[in-house]
């Protein structure tokens, strides 16, 4: 008797085309299993998981679902535990062969509530053919009386971004997700405040935006996104995947983004192929610079009628060989033996620092309450870039709000 899975996924093309090939193999193996994707708009498919019901009510029966939502899966139980399913097939290597920044998060006690399938540390992106060009080299140094490098501070990268942007040909320093859909805009957030020594909450798990690190973090990124001599102008109407197609497009100079994006730059046919790097993400003098770990990975819906079916497909795509070829199509592979193979590595040169660079991650709180959070954070950068009110002033209104609702991150800490 043949099975019909169905599989809900972002709209993204590279996360299309390698789950879609991920499926035809999975088909030569298993012909009685059929996998139907569905790729959604992100908000849609939060709202699909989460509010439509489709994971608890069996409308769909596998999921791609971002580390963000977890602990709201969790707590709703809409996700199943595959520990129990790991005892009866077990899943081979694992936790061994990924590394342990993959397999934290998706781990809640003994429950395992997703496998991790594409990864993407943020790191800073630059074209080396730029940076590394000696006349340019010059030309910098006797305007700002230091070397050009990739940028080490915020400082640096207020120069760097300003002296490569040269809208009479179309290039800009930088490009900032900086669309209002819930990801980027706290990610970016989080990591100005991080590198700042701040923090997103107090010991208590309390939200603290108010903060003179959080204004400090605010002020550069607001002036960064609403300068166009240094940043592309479109940002506030880009998310992540945008920014990545256009810094792709060849007319960027460096960006803050996720390693995906470097290596899908740099893999072979790309326009960029070998005039990519990535080094550590800036940071204020005296401070540790930061990254931070958010991920795709993919679980069982609660409420799916074709479990096993299911549990086969995870344990397929799992496999060495499935998680390597993941790459060819430009998402990331989450085992240690794909970010290990010198082949790979001597292909897209990126992948040497991937094992350093997620181990060294920073996460944001691990709580359900994570997603009415990032609201106000969308809203708190929504009024920075068309507003005139001060930092300080948009951030305690986001701090009595917070209060208000009377959130806090209850989980993990």
């Amino acid at each position: 008797m043949s099975v019909r899975l169905r599989l809900l996924l972002r709209q993204y093309s590279d996360f299309e085309s390698a789950v879609q090939a991920e499926i035809d193999l999975f088909r030569r193996e298993h012909p009685e299993i059929e996998v139907e994707a569905e790729p959604l708009e992100l908000h849609t498919l939060y709202e699909r998981l989460f509010v439509s019901g489709d994971l608890r009510d069996g409308k769909c029966d596998l999921a791609l679902v971002v580390t963000d939502w977890l602990c709201e899966a969790v707590e709703k139980e809409l996700l199943e535990d595959l520990a129990p399913w790991m005892r009866t097939r077990p899943l081979a290597g694992w936790p061994e062969a990924w590394p342990v920044s993959l397999t934290e998060p998706v781990c809640f006690g003994e429950r395992i509530c997703s496998l991790p399938w594409h990864d993407g540390p943020e790191c800073l992106i630059y074209r080396r053919d730029y940076l590394e060009d000696p006349p340019e080299g010059g030309a910098f140094r006797n305007q700002y009386g230091y070397n050009l490098a990739p940028p080490r501070t915020w400082s640096q990268l207020r120069d760097v971004t300003r002296f490569f942007t040269r809208p009479e040909q179309e290039r800009w320093g930088t490009v900032v997700a900086a669309f209002p859909d819930g990801h980027n805009t706290l990610y970016d957030f989080a990591l100005q405040l991080w590198s700042r020594g701040g923090s997103l909450h107090d010991a208590t798990g309390r939200p603290t935006i108010d903060t003179r690190a959080a204004t400090e973090a605010l002020d550069f990124y607001r002036e960064l996104v609403c300068d166009p001599s240094r940043c592309h102008p479109d940002s506030p109407h880009l998310d992540s995947t945008r920014s990545g197609d256009l810094f792709l497009s060849g007319n960027i100079a460096l960006m803050v983004n996720w390693f995906g994006f470097a290596a899908r730059a740099d893999r072979p046919g790309s326009p960029l192929e070998g005039r990519i790097a990535i080094a550590p993400l800036p940071a204020e003098p005296g401070r540790r610079p930061a990254s931070l770990s958010v991920f795709w990975t993919m679980g069982i819906a609660a409420g799916s009628k074709n479990k096993a079916a299911a549990w086969e497909f995870l344990r397929f795509i799992a496999r060495p060989a499935i998680d390597r070829a993941r790459v060819d199509y430009g998402t990331v592979g989450v085992q240690l033996a794909t970010w290990r193979d010198p082949a790979l590595q001597r292909r897209i040169p990126c992948y040497a620092a991937i094992e350093e660079i997620s181990l060294g991650a920073m996460r944001l709180p691990r709580s359900r309450h994570l997603p009415a959070f990032a609201e106000v954070i969308d809203k708190v950068i929504v009024d920075a870039l068309t507003g005139d009110d001060p930092s300080s002033a948009i951030l305690e209104r986001a701090q009595r709000e917070l209060a208000h609702m009377n959130l806090i991150f209850d989980e993990g800490l």
